[in-house]
């Protein structure tokens, strides 16, 4: 356990006026400064609720509430911690959080609590970053992905492979001490088979999947197609709101519209754009220009056409070089209207098709069954680390077997080890820790 670090005081609700608000004490002194502020004799008994005064140098009541202590190691970062739920006035807070920094607290950085929980071994560091995406969470789906993680599913998975390649590092290792050709082949080939079966296999799974990026980051969607189609008539059904102008003027819209809703628990925005066609209008020619430039930006392309109109039906047109993710024909209000092939079939009128299209949407941004959804990876240095743990496993399976490289195959999955490791927050990971806590606010 880290002794020398300075006790800690921050306000750990957000800014504003509310009915509670709560400061945290961390640190080998929160104790004795608590009972300072108080103006008390006796210990806190740990894990129980005190109502106090909390007094300023004169001893006048700065404000009154819940103490509550918990003894380290038994709190959220390890050490002495101390909480003081008051009134949420943001001047009590934070008069009361000045007499904090008095009696010999420091003000707390951005996730320095979180930060001490990870370095005193109260979690890893994808728990650490489980806890701001927990904050974040823009939808309910991603809040109980972020809670998955939080309780170490993530962090299992990844010590599982770490467990999985010391054991087959040893085992590599293990053929330097005997001569080449006392190693049979059939050793490489089972070494060779448990690699892929308990670690390269399982990670692609992993990296095949976007879901739990997409869950915390979304995803844009943009409308694309010719003037009339029923762009708009889709951004208002979608986002269940009345936000796009619908009239039967063609190219009514010529700016990008946005608006923020969420298909299977991933929070969308979606982009409702200008009508495309050539046209002599600057202004219509702008808004154009836009739309393709936001097609281009997107993750996801709706191409929409207009069943009775034949001549909105060919994207490429327009698109010569943007791929269109989902094709629609809309205003299919007859059910003995033909689709084309590679059309979805939709009535925006009659309310025909949504839940169809809303599936295939929520399928282009990864959303299919997965075996284990605790385990998703979930950010982009997540991302990185396991491509570079699976890439340097990969070149090592490649020399397996050739006696003179042997011992690089050790070294190449050492370093796979390693970038594993930076996962979790184990090993020489300064830098990625100050990276991580950077993005926290203060107080948690």
């Amino acid at each position: 356990m880290l002794t020398n670090q300075a006790t800690i005081s921050a306000i750990a609700t957000p800014q504003g006026r509310g009915g509670i608000g709560i400061i945290r004490l961390s640190g080998a002194e929160a104790h004795h400064i608590a009972l300072l502020l108080c103006q008390r004799q006796d210990d806190f008994k740990p894990r129980h609720a005190h109502f106090q005064h909390w007094y300023d140098v004169q001893g006048e009541t700065i404000d009154h509430g819940l103490t509550l202590f918990f003894k380290g190691p038994h709190s959220y970062t390890g050490e002495d911690t101390v909480e003081l739920q008051g009134h949420g006035s943001p001047i009590l807070l934070r008069a009361l959080f000045d007499r904090t920094l008095e009696l010999g607290c420091k003000p707390a950085a951005p996730g320095e609590f979180t930060r001490r929980a990870v370095e005193h071994g109260k979690m890893d560091l994808s728990q650490a970053e489980a806890v701001v995406a927990c904050i974040d969470a823009a939808t309910l789906r991603a809040a109980k992905q972020a809670q998955k993680q939080l309780d170490g599913a993530f962090g299992r998975r990844i010590h599982q492979y770490m467990d999985d390649l010391t054991s087959v590092v040893a085992h590599v290792e293990a053929c330097l001490d005997f001569p080449e050709d006392e190693i049979p082949d059939l050793f490489y080939d089972q070494l060779r088979q448990r690699v892929l079966t308990d670690l390269v296999q399982p990670m692609q799974q992993q990296l095949q999947s976007k879901l739990g990026e997409r869950l915390f980051e979304g995803a844009t969607v943009a409308i694309i197609g010719e003037p009339n189609v029923g762009k708009s008539s889709l951004l208002n059904v979608l986002s269940g709101r009345d936000r796009a102008i619908v009239t039967e003027v063609a190219g009514t819209t010529r700016d990008i519209l946005e608006v923020d809703f969420e298909i299977h628990g991933i929070p969308i925005r979606l982009l409702d754009t200008a009508g495309l066609r050539e046209t002599d209008d600057i202004v219509e020619q702008e808004g154009v220009r836009r739309a393709k430039a936001a097609a281009k930006a997107a993750d996801v392309v709706i191409f929409l056409a207009d069943a009775h109109r034949p001549e909105t039906w060919d994207a490429s047109i327009h698109f010569q070089d943007l791929p269109c993710d989902v094709k629609v024909m809309n205003k299919v209000d007859d059910e003995n209207l033909s689709v084309p092939e590679g059309f979805l079939s939709l009535s925006i009128q009659n309310m025909h098709g949504l839940e169809g299209l809303l599936a295939v949407m929520a399928e282009k941004m990864g959303d299919v069954d997965l075996a284990d959804e605790g385990a998703m990876v979930t950010s982009a240095r997540h991302r990185l680390a396991l491509q570079a743990t699976l890439t340097g496993i990969e070149t090592g399976l490649a020399m397996l077997g050739r006696d003179e490289m042997i011992d690089l195959t050790a070294m190449e999955w050492r370093q796979a080890w390693s970038s594993l490791g930076e996962i979790l927050g184990i090993g020489d990971v300064e830098f990625i820790l100050d990276r991580v806590f950077s993005e926290f606010c203060i107080g948690k």
